[in-house]
């Protein structure tokens, strides 16, 4: 009788949250071609198999490759992704902002973002000169509060903690000056993507923000804005959010969630592994990964509550979803002779999962991030990032909080340190 009230229980919360969102009927077709309310179809396209024409992601992405090259000044494509990790951002903005001191972080021709990477990706696409608008993003204050509670009100919204503050965040930074930026920067040839995962279709769906920017006004920093927050909205954790679509004049709904959902990272579309490309237009690039979580970690027990067991199983799918994309970019990269470079968050570090937005938590990873770029200790190797995972799994939790007792965590790059003069840090 008590697992029949539970089970009751569980349906009628799941009914009532279901019930709050309030939306039209969403596009039932193959190849989806309706458009955003207002928008042209060239701000977005879907990248999953089944709701896609092949023939046109091929050729529109080789279109965009061959219109990059031609205009970076050496010919040299550096494309930059960001994957999702929520809390976990903190390295990957402390890292890029790293990389500035030290004078080694490129221009990034293409920028591509999911889920906590979606917030980073426009800071990282407009560059070093807007690195105290990250940092301010990424180092914890603004974010400690983003796991507003419902309390109550969890009956009746699709997610445990309320939308709010991550709408206030998101849009406090995506101003009407970061939009102008952003196509400013769109119209030189460079791209700024951004993944969200489509309920109605399981499908993700990839954002031509630049294309979106360029639409210049109100409605262009409200559907940027939109997506990045559909973007970094943990299913269950957040509510979904819900983008008007329209196709031959008749309205309907869709229903976005995180990224990360359907993707860790991407750096092409999902065809483009599987289809050939003109390998001129690949071949000498430079890709860099920036995963902000961990290919790993170290056993422990879970707590049997809410919050532990939503972040550990978010954190158990994005780390192996993580480990696949890794091994498919490192063979994409190999077939058409580009270099490439990643790096995690070691699985030594005491990360405490995708959902501790403690400010001191946060403030520790983004300065750890930081540190590790400045050192020259960021980047490293599929070989060995898996040798440290398997280290690291080998021994228990306790023993692993010993060491990280005694010693701080060694960088992605587990090398002696390389001397750099600056030092420092967001206190």
């Amino acid at each position: 009788m008590r697992l029949m009230r539970s089970v009751w229980l569980s349906a009628t919360v799941a009914v009532m949250g279901c019930a709050a969102i309030h939306r039209e009927r969403a596009p039932e077709m193959m190849f989806n071609t309706t458009t955003p309310v207002g928008f042209e179809s060239v701000v977005r396209y879907a990248n999953g198999y089944a709701n896609e024409d092949p023939r046109a992601i091929g050729s529109r992405f080789s279109e965009v490759l061959h219109r990059r090259r031609a205009a970076s000044l050496d010919g040299t494509l550096n494309l930059l992704a960001l994957s999702g990790g929520g809390a976990g951002g903190a390295f990957g903005a402390g890292a890029l902002i790293g990389l500035t001191q030290r004078g080694e972080r490129p221009q990034f021709d293409i920028v591509t973002g999911v889920s906590a990477g979606a917030l980073i990706a426009p800071f990282a696409f407009l560059g070093s000169t807007w690195d105290a608008q990250l940092a301010d993003a990424f180092s914890g204050a603004r974010t400690e509060h983003l796991l507003a509670s419902r309390g109550i009100g969890i009956l009746f919204h699709p997610g445990v903690y309320g939308n709010e503050p991550l709408v206030d965040l998101v849009d406090h930074f995506v101003t009407d000056e970061l939009i102008r930026a952003v196509a400013q920067q769109a119209g030189q040839g460079r791209l700024l993507l951004v993944a969200t995962t489509d309920l109605d279709t399981e499908e993700t769906v990839i954002w031509d923000m630049g294309r979106i920017a360029a639409h210049g006004g109100e409605a262009a920093r409200v559907l940027f804005r939109d997506v990045l927050v559909a973007s970094a909205s943990i299913p269950g954790v957040f509510s979904p959010i819900v983008i008007p679509v329209e196709k031959a004049g008749v309205r309907y709904d869709e229903m976005h969630v995180d990224g990360d959902a359907t993707v860790p990272f991407f750096v092409a579309p999902a065809l483009a592994y599987i289809r050939p490309i003109e390998a001129s237009h690949l071949s000498g690039a430079n890709i860099y990964v920036l995963v902000n979580g961990q290919l790993g970690g170290v056993p422990r027990t879970t707590p049997v509550d809410t919050i532990s067991i939503l972040s550990r199983s978010a954190s158990a799918t994005m780390t192996h979803l993580a480990r696949t994309n890794i091994v498919l970019t490192s063979e994409f990269a190999q077939k058409y002779d580009m270099n490439f470079r990643f790096s995690s968050i070691p699985v030594d570090y005491p990360f405490r999962g995708p959902l501790d937005f403690q400010q001191s938590s946060m403030r520790a990873l983004f300065n750890y991030g930081a540190d590790c770029a400045r050192e020259g200790r960021l980047w490293t190797s599929v070989e060995q990032a898996t040798t440290r995972v398997r280290g690291a799994v080998s021994i228990g939790f306790e023993e692993q909080q010993a060491a990280d007792a005694r010693t701080s965590p060694s960088c992605p790059l587990d090398a002696s340190p390389i001397p750099f003069q600056k030092t420092a840090q967001l206190r």
